[in-house]
């Protein structure tokens, strides 16, 4: 079954399905993040969080804070691919609230990887769930 492209919403459940691959996609680009700023857990908790909404155990109200959380980060590490990074993992956790952010995943992963970016974007449109693949690609 496909989903509506033009719900930027989604019901619940769809968001806790899509939260699961937005975080494995950011997941993939931690590492970069955590070379720029080694003792900032933000982006972290934000993942770990991700996985208790995903888990029914956590509500849209605490991800909203945990994805303003990684945004913070974002404004104050010093490093470009960092900063997209962070960005990145902000949109990802935002799924909780509305689902319509998991297109913003590419757009950064872009910013982060630079010319090296697809290998990682082939990985991502592989492994979105395929039922999503039009709610996220708008080329699909």
């Amino acid at each position: 079954m496909t989903v509506d492209r033009s719900d930027l919403t989604l019901p619940e459940a769809d968001r806790r399905e899509l939260i699961g691959w937005t975080t494995d996609c950011v997941r993939r680009l931690l590492p970069i993040f955590k070379s720029a700023a080694p003792s900032d857990t933000r982006l972290l908790e934000a993942l770990e969080g991700a996985g208790a909404f995903a888990r029914q155990e956590l509500s849209v109200g605490p991800m909203r804070k945990f994805a303003f959380g990684c945004h913070a980060a974002a404004r104050e590490v010093d490093d470009s691919a960092a900063e997209a990074v962070a960005r990145a993992c902000g949109q990802a956790v935002a799924v909780a609230h509305m689902a319509g952010h998991s297109r913003e995943v590419a757009r950064y992963t872009r910013k982060a990887l630079g010319a090296d970016a697809r290998s990682e974007l082939d990985w991502q449109r592989a492994n979105v769930p395929a039922r999503f693949t039009t709610y996220v690609y708008s080329d699909a």
